[in-house]
C-alpha cells in the first residue's frame, strides 16, 4: 500500500507534465481532473476501514468537488497578483475554510451531488480572462524529480491523516488537490499566471470525471463491495473524462 501511495501520484505527475509540454496546459489540467490521487487513497481507506465507511467518505469526496473548484479559481486569481508562495498560501487557506464548511453538512449523497453539480456548472465563470500564453520551456530531469517528490510527500501526508479521522473529514481530506497544487506551483513559477490559469480552468472542467467516480462509489460501495464499486467507478470516470474532451474543446497547445 505504501508503494502505491508513493509511486502512483508522482508517476502521473510526470506524465501530466510531459503532456502539458506536448499539448499545452489545457490538456494537462484536463488530465489533472482525474481522481488519480483521491481514488487510490480512498481505495486504501476502504480496505482498511470497510466499504460502509468508504461509502460515507465517497459522498463527502463528491461534495468536495466544490472545494477543489474553489481551489482552482482562487489560485488563478491570486496568481495574477502574487508569486507562487503567496498564491499557494492564500489558496490553501481558502480551501481549508471551504472544506470546514462542507464538514458541517450532513453526509448525504443527494446533497453532495447537488453541491458538486452546482460548482461544475458555475466553474467556467469563476476564472480570470485568458491572456496570451508564453511558450512552455523544456524541463530538466531534476525538476521532474522534484515534482514527483512533492507529489509523493503530499500524497503520503494526506493519506496518513485521512486514516486517523472520521469518514466525513476523511473523504474531504483525500480530495486535497495534490496534483493541482504541484502543477499550479511549478507552472506558475516557470510559465506565469496565464499558463496556470488555463491549466486550472481545464482541471475544473475535468472534475466531471472526479464527480462521476465518487458518485458511483457512494451509490455502490455499501451494497456491492470494494472491488466491484471501484471497477465500475473507474470505467464511469473514464467515460466522463472522454466526454469532456469531446464537448469542452480542450485541445489547446501553448505556442512553441
Amino acid at each position: 500500500m505504501l508503494a502505491l501511495k508513493l509511486l502512483l501520484v508522482p508517476s502521473f505527475l510526470i506524465l501530466i507534465t510531459l503532456a502539458g509540454r506536448r499539448w499545452g496546459p489545457g490538456i494537462a489540467g484536463w488530465l489533472a481532473g482525474l481522481p488519480v490521487s483521491a481514488g487510490p487513497i480512498l481505495f486504501i481507506v476502504a480496505l482498511e476501514q470497510g466499504s460502509v465507511f468508504a461509502a460515507s467518505a465517497a459522498a463527502a469526496s463528491l461534495a468536495a468537488v466544490a472545494s477543489t473548484i474553489v481551489f482552482c479559481a482562487v489560485y488563478s486569481h491570486a496568481s495574477q497578483r502574487f508569486a507562487w508562495p503567496g498564491a499557494l498560501s492564500i489558496t490553501a487557506a481558502v480551501w481549508l475554510g471551504a472544506v470546514s464548511l462542507l464538514a458541517r453538512l450532513p453526509t448525504s449523497t443527494p446533497l453532495s451531488l447537488g453541491l458538486a453539480a452546482s460548482a461544475l456548472l458555475v466553474a467556467p465563470t469563476l476564472f480570470p480572462a485568458q491572456r496570451e500564453l508564453v511558450a512552455a520551456r523544456n524541463m530538466s530531469l531534476a525538476e521532474l524529480a522534484l515534482r514527483a517528490l512533492a507529489g509523493a510527500l503530499l500524497t503520503l501526508t494526506v493519506s496518513l491523516s485521512a486514516a486517523r479521522i472520521g469518514s466525513a473529514w476523511s473523504g474531504l481530506l483525500t480530495t486535497y488537490p495534490v496534483l493541482g497544487s504541484v502543477l499550479a506551483v511549478f507552472s506558475h513559477r516557470n510559465h506565469g499566471a496565464a499558463f496556470v490559469t488555463v491549466l486550472l480552468r481545464s482541471m475544473a472542467t475535468g472534475m466531471y470525471s472526479f464527480a462521476t467516480f465518487f458518485l458511483t462509489l457512494a451509490l455502490l460501495l455499501a451494497e456491492y463491495g470494494t472491488a466491484t464499486a471501484f471497477s465500475v467507478a473507474a470505467v464511469a470516470a473514464l467515460g466522463a473524462q472522454l466526454a469532456t474532451l469531446k464537448f469542452k474543446g480542450l485541445r489547446q497547445r501553448s505556442p512553441d
